[in-house]
């Protein structure tokens, strides 16, 4: 419970007189009647050492949904009402607990697909983001300050190297800016977990491989071309991340409109995908659907691919120079070389002294911080200095909705929302 009337209902819930702050009390807790309900650890946390800086109280009962109910409904009938979604996280933010960017740490840290994903998120916790953003935004200030002055001077000379400076600091808070967000778009699938779509054409084995990486039969295998019709999703662990595999239709000319459909998904589960499996036969010669293929992949620049020749086991007739490097397999047998080539790239896909930004809402605040300092360039040399200014006020705008913008109440509403419930 949090809030004015967190502990008189703790009180009145375990008969006592009072509650020791942030000692766990042991205590019987009673239904209005009077009858006891549980045994159970209380923790009062008294304002605003707390959560959500204010009177919060736990109740640690013994396990099982019965007993937990037992006590809520005696909480409700004492004036309590049900946490919206994210409320807890909410009211922290909005008494000056947290900023932003650790409530989204928070929500993220919930959903973390992975151990990288959590000591990434960490960082933000300590607060390494809300850190990042207040100097990129005292470096802007200071910018401005130096416009100021460009501006009193507008009729005279101005100081010596005045225009060097601000060349030279909008250069470096440009380049800390980019990195971020280049880190940020190349590894999101830490935070969301990584896409990977298998793609080839019909009968290479893209459905065995994934049965065989999965261990059990999820897609139906057949010689007959095909057979997968749609995409098939599942999510394995590799090391320490969890992955979501999307098992494709075949690439070929398709005989029917339902076939074509599924091979138009197949390309579009492709672009979605952070790494992608390129399954070729090594048993048969490479035609023009194999080809096509290869030039769909050369256009795809920011994914990880995988080359992979399949059925290894038989004689080889598959042009070996149209992919250098590729993994061969017989994937009904073992799939050892591909997981280990593909827990090698997601372990090293997280590099510890590499800041991130953890949602598309922080993305897009700091490509807009971006774009606004890159047309400031120009503006300098026009001696446009007033429109120079309101751009960096601008990019101040966009990065401290990062941490702590002043938003309507409805816009924090729709972001919190989507927490769990009672955090």
């Amino acid at each position: 419970m949090s809030g004015v009337n967190a502990y008189d209902i703790a009180l009145k819930l375990s008969r006592k007189i009072f509650l020791t702050p942030r000692v766990a009390s042991l205590s019987y807790i009673y239904d209005e009647k009077n009858q006891t309900i549980d045994q159970s650890i209380i923790i009062y946390f008294k304002a605003p050492n707390s959560y959500t800086a204010e009177d919060v109280v736990e109740f640690q009962c013994h396990g099982g949904i019965r007993v937990a109910n037992l006590i809520m409904n005696e909480v409700l009938k004492l004036g309590a009402r049900v946490a919206n979604p994210g409320e807890f996280t909410k009211r922290a933010f909005l008494n000056g607990r947290i900023d932003l960017s650790e409530a989204e740490a928070i929500q993220k840290l919930i959903e973390a697909k992975s151990d990288s994903a959590i000591k990434m998120l960490s960082r933000h916790l300590r607060g390494e983001l809300k850190n990042f953003i207040e100097n990129a935004r005292d470096e802007l200030l200071e910018i401005i300050s130096y416009i100021e002055v460009a501006i009193d001077y507008a009729e005279e000379d101005l100081p010596q190297n005045i225009e060097e400076q601000i060349y030279a600091k909008l250069e470096k808070l440009t380049n800390s800016l980019e990195k971020i967000l280049k880190n940020s778009k190349q590894r999101d699938g830490l935070l969301s977990g990584f896409k990977i779509s298998i793609i080839g054409k019909p009968n290479v084995g893209k459905s065995s491989l994934l049965n065989k990486l999965l261990e059990y039969d999820r897609a139906i295998v057949s010689d007959i071309a095909g057979t997968t019709r749609d995409t098939i999703e599942e999510e394995i662990k590799i090391g320490t991340h969890i992955v979501k595999i999307i098992d494709t239709a075949g690439i070929r000319e398709a005989k029917d409109e339902i076939e074509k459909i599924g091979i138009s998904r197949s390309f579009e589960a492709v672009q979605n995908s952070d790494i992608v499996f390129a399954m070729f036969d090594n048993s048969k010669v490479a035609d023009r659907e194999d080809v096509e293929i290869f030039e769909f992949l050369k256009k795809q620049e920011d994914k990880k691919i995988f080359y992979i020749l399949n059925k290894n086991d038989l004689p080889n007739k598959f042009n070996r120079d149209l992919i250098d490097g590729a993994i061969e397999l017989n994937c009904k047998e073992d799939t050892s070389a591909l997981v280990e080539r593909l827990e090698e790239f997601l372990s090293g896909s997280f590099i510890d002294d590499e800041l991130m930004l953890s949602s598309s809402r922080q993305i897009f605040a700091v490509s807009n911080a971006l774009e606004l300092l890159k047309d400031s360039y120009e503006l300098v040399k026009n001696r446009e200095l007033e429109l120079f200014a309101f751009n960096l006020n601008e990019a101040i705008y966009h990065l401290a909705s990062i941490t702590r913008p002043f938003e309507r109440s409805e816009i924090l509403d729709s972001m919190f929302s989507n927490f769990c419930l009672g955090k």
